[in-house]
């Protein structure tokens, strides 16, 4: 089992019976993820992959995905960015004093709205490095927490990174370390967060997923993957 097999079975085990799990562009893990738990779900999870080259769910493109969600018609959803704080805020501008970033990111889009009207955000960052997670984000594309008396239906409650899986606590705006990834430790995971987070005395390792979820990711899903991201599901997704 590669580190990118674990990581889909991690998130499809924490979004299994969501209701509909919608995956934007440039997204293979989450995409597998998602179609993984839909396989799964016994019809309690809907897959929606943006762009997909077969049976592609937003044909209008971006603007029917972001209708679903003001219609409160996409219940989990998945953000990055290129800096992440502990309290959940991303960055998708750029790194430096505003507007004369020394590095530029892709840029907001839509992040603002999707990060406080999907119900559930995923966020998902493959690097774990102090870089990426950061005491603070130079940029606040899309705030973790708004405060009281500002309307928001939902929010982050998850990160995932190549190293390990955080769970968000909105009321308290910080992360907890939910596991570690095999291969990692705990030390090395406080070496490489360049933010404070809250963490049991012994971090469990994240869990191997059942056989029969690898069987699946490794048949239909990994077909299923391929209609959006063959290379992908070609060099990342064995089993064949």
């Amino acid at each position: 089992m590669t580190k990118d097999e674990l990581i889909i079975c991690l998130i499809a085990r924490l979004i299994v019976g969501s209701g509909t799990v919608a995956v934007g562009s440039s997204s293979p893990v989450q995409a597998a993820a998602a179609l993984l738990a839909e396989a799964m779900s016994n019809g309690k999870t809907r897959a929606l992959v943006f762009r997909n080259n077969i049976d592609d769910p937003f044909p209008e493109s971006g603007s029917e995905l972001y209708d679903r969600i003001g219609q409160g018609r996409i219940d989990v959803f998945f953000l990055s960015g290129g800096q992440i704080d502990g309290r959940a805020n991303l960055n998708m501008v750029g790194v430096g004093d505003y507007p004369r970033n020394r590095v530029r990111f892709p840029g907001s889009h839509g992040t603002p709205f999707i990060y406080n009207m999907v119900p559930r955000i995923i966020l998902y960052r493959e690097e774990h490095s102090r870089r990426v997670l950061v005491p603070r984000v130079d940029f606040i594309s899309a705030p973790g927490v708004t405060p009281p008396g500002v309307y928001r239906r939902g929010g982050p409650s998850d990160l995932i990174t190549g190293m390990a899986h955080f769970t968000f606590d909105r009321t308290q705006a910080c992360f907890t370390l939910a596991s570690v990834h095999p291969g990692h430790t705990p030390e090395e995971v406080i070496g490489n967060t360049g933010f404070d987070f809250a963490m049991p005395d012994r971090p469990p390792e994240t869990a191997a997923p059942p056989a029969e979820w690898l069987e699946q990711l490794h048949g239909p899903v990994r077909d299923r993957v391929a209609q959006t991201y063959p290379q992908f599901a070609a060099t990342r997704l064995g089993g064949r």
